[in-house]
């Protein structure tokens, strides 16, 4: 089995669930990164005191502002992020940071909730990953390895299959209007980076991370957040340049637009 080694990764929204999982997992494996920056939108806010004590009790793992809906909050952490690198490049960013309203539905769903969705799943992801390619292209350029991995230089937007268009997954339990649509969006906005970024191999792809029992998506869910992240986690061990510009879940597996 491959070993995802990058040396440096960035995941957004990680204050709790999938995110703040992540983070815990990743710092605790053995040949752990040498840096995780972790953000979230107020690392002040009681909310985000777990995450806080754990980046006191490990070295490597920095607390960063970033509010993915405030275009100035991310060109901040940018700038931070690229200051503390010091020179190195970006291996991994993971766009976890989203939203969702779970009374969006076609007869009720207004223009704010849809835009308000829109802006924290598709632009914000946007946005942050135009701020960090520069990075990713470095840290791909300095790489010895060949083709695509995310031990080299990769974007990881964590999705849902609930914005496939084909499957309609879970349609009558839930139509979630503003979610859906956010995710179809984020989705075609991977398949354009993994387009644009091939010939920097910086590998792309949107994974759908499973119905896991977060706060969220409710406890109702089959699978909890701890078994979730680690397959997430084994699954970004195998990813490849093959891999890039697909839409895949959490344990790989190749799902319909």
């Amino acid at each position: 089995m491959a070993t995802l080694v990058p040396r440096n990764i960035l995941v957004t929204g990680s204050s709790r669930g999938i995110g703040l999982e992540m983070v815990k997992q990743l710092i605790r494996k053995p040949n752990h990164p040498e840096t995780i920056f972790a953000t979230c939108r107020n690392p002040e806010d009681p909310q985000a005191q777990e995450l806080k004590n754990l980046a006191e009790k490990h070295q490597g793992l920095e607390v960063i502002p970033l509010d993915v809906c405030k275009p100035s909050s991310i060109t901040e952490a940018a700038a931070k992020i690229t200051g503390l690198l010091k020179g190195a490049g970006l291996n991994l960013l993971i766009n976890n940071a989203g939203i969702l309203n779970i009374n969006s539905t076609l007869e009720l769903a207004a223009p704010e909730d849809m835009l308000e969705v829109y802006k924290a799943n598709v632009i914000g992801p946007m946005l942050v990953s135009q701020a960090f390619v520069p990075l990713l292209k470095k840290a791909a350029e300095k790489s010895p390895q060949k083709g695509m991995s995310c031990s080299k230089a990769a974007i990881v937007n964590v999705t849902s299959i609930a914005g496939s268009i084909t499957s309609m997954f879970m349609w009558q339990s839930g139509q979630v209007i503003s979610y859906r649509c956010s995710k179809a969006a984020l989705n075609m906005l991977t398949k354009f980076q993994s387009l644009e970024y091939a010939k920097d191999e910086i590998l792309c792809v949107p994974l759908h991370p499973g119905w896991l029992q977060t706060d969220i998506v409710g406890r109702q869910a089959p699978m909890t957040v701890e078994e979730g992240v680690q397959k997430i986690l084994d699954t970004l061990f195998q990813l490849s340049e093959k891999d890039s510009g697909t839409f895949v879940d959490l344990e790989g597996k190749v799902l319909p637009w």
